[in-house]
């Protein structure tokens, strides 16, 4: 059930048509709330805001190219414990939307009188350039989205966007589609649930011609072949980096074991790591004894294996967000490193984090037709 609809852009501005389909959810009763980025009063920045009053929706503008926070985790905090009893327009990017949907799979968030808006996402920068970028007074947003009408690529993105297929949401009610389309003229909206059919009555859209579906299509496939061929290059950097001991050592060496990484991983749920549990408590004769043994040893100790860990607890899941690099003080590229990992142990089992509800989560089930190739003796 997918239908696509036309929403004619007002005077060529853009975020105000986005402004004023905020709006209309509102006022016609399709949402009690919604959950969108909006510009902080300075415009130095763009974070998630719960909006229940619709006099309170002052600056939202989810095509920022910034992303503070990967969005699922708030879902998640929102609606784990209880499902929403309000209906909520969660307004996400694909990364976004896909880890909500492995956290859900996971039960650690439920999909219960939520209403799913997805919007194409071009990439964003790391916070502290999309800061310095407004630092000169302009909207970043805007020049952005001035480039991105040009066809040009920023190479400034984070690294993650670059390299990342999946440009136009998944499992959304309603998509914003704005790839491959003219959006100084209109906007895709794409219905793909019963749900999003009835948002589309409601607003009284017309449907979008066959051509404009077609092309934003093939703008898609082409943008996914220049973000792939650019993956294939920053994984096979990441690869030589981190081949052999000495080179995985010392790549994460700068780790000071602060876990930012893992607390802003939306995959990452657990109310206790194994790595702060009592097991790594040790006794000062354990350290002592170590030094011994060795010579020297690196502190904090057990840094390359919480990593390691890590990886092997949610590289199936894992969306390549990137949330982990930006919330990394010493600048590990934690995100190309499990990037790497996640894509081939993701290959191993068929599996496409965030793609279905109904793809079962290769952890928790046992296929015999996987891991065919691993000898009898290791």
């Amino acid at each position: 059930m997918t239908r696509f609809a036309a929403l004619e852009v007002q005077n060529g501005n853009l975020i105000e048509t986005l402004n004023s389909l905020w709006r209309q959810l509102f006022e016609k009763g399709l949402v009690d709330d919604l959950l969108i980025p909006q510009e902080l009063p300075s415009g130095s920045n763009v974070v998630q805001t719960l909006v229940s009053n619709i006099d309170k929706l002052e600056s939202p503008n989810p095509l920022a190219p910034v992303m503070s926070v990967n969005s699922a985790r708030i879902v998640s905090q929102m609606t784990k414990v209880t499902p929403s009893p309000k209906k909520i327009g969660v307004v996400l990017r694909s990364c976004e939307l896909r880890a909500l949907i492995e956290l859900v799979k996971l039960k650690q968030a439920s999909l219960e009188n939520l209403i799913l808006i997805g919007v194409d996402c071009f990439g964003t920068y790391s916070v502290k350039d999309y800061v310095k970028l407004a630092q000169d007074g302009s909207s970043p947003a805007d020049a952005f989205i001035k480039a991105v009408k040009e066809g040009k690529e920023d190479p400034s993105l984070r690294q993650v966007c670059q390299m990342c297929e999946y440009p136009a949401p998944m499992n959304a009610d309603i998509t914003i589609g704005l790839i491959g389309i003219d959006f100084e003229k209109s906007i895709l909206i794409q219905a793909f649930s019963a749900e999003g059919e009835a948002i589309l009555e409601a607003l009284e859209l017309k449907d979008s011609p066959e051509a404009e579906v077609t092309k934003r299509d093939e703008a898609i496939a082409k943008l996914i072949e220049l973000r792939t061929k650019k993956r294939e290059e920053i994984l096979e950097q990441t690869q030589k980096d981190i081949s052999g001991i000495d080179n995985l050592m010392r790549t994460f060496a700068p780790c000071v074991d602060c876990h930012n990484c893992r607390d802003v991983c939306p995959i990452c749920f657990c109310k206790e790591c194994f790595i702060d549990s009592p097991t790594f408590e040790m006794e000062s004769e354990k350290y002592l004894g170590w030094a011994e043994r060795k010579g020297t040893i690196k502190m904090p100790t057990h840094t390359l294996l919480f990593h390691l860990t890590r990886m092997a607890h949610m590289s199936t899941s894992c969306v390549g967000c990137g949330m982990c690099s930006e919330g990394c003080p010493n600048e590990i590229p934690i995100a190309n490193i499990f990037r790497l990992v996640a894509l081939n142990t993701q290959k191993v089992f068929d599996y496409i984090p965030g793609r279905s509800l109904e793809d079962e989560l290769p952890a928790s089930t046992y296929q015999e037709r996987e891991l065919l190739n691993v000898p009898e003796k290791l």
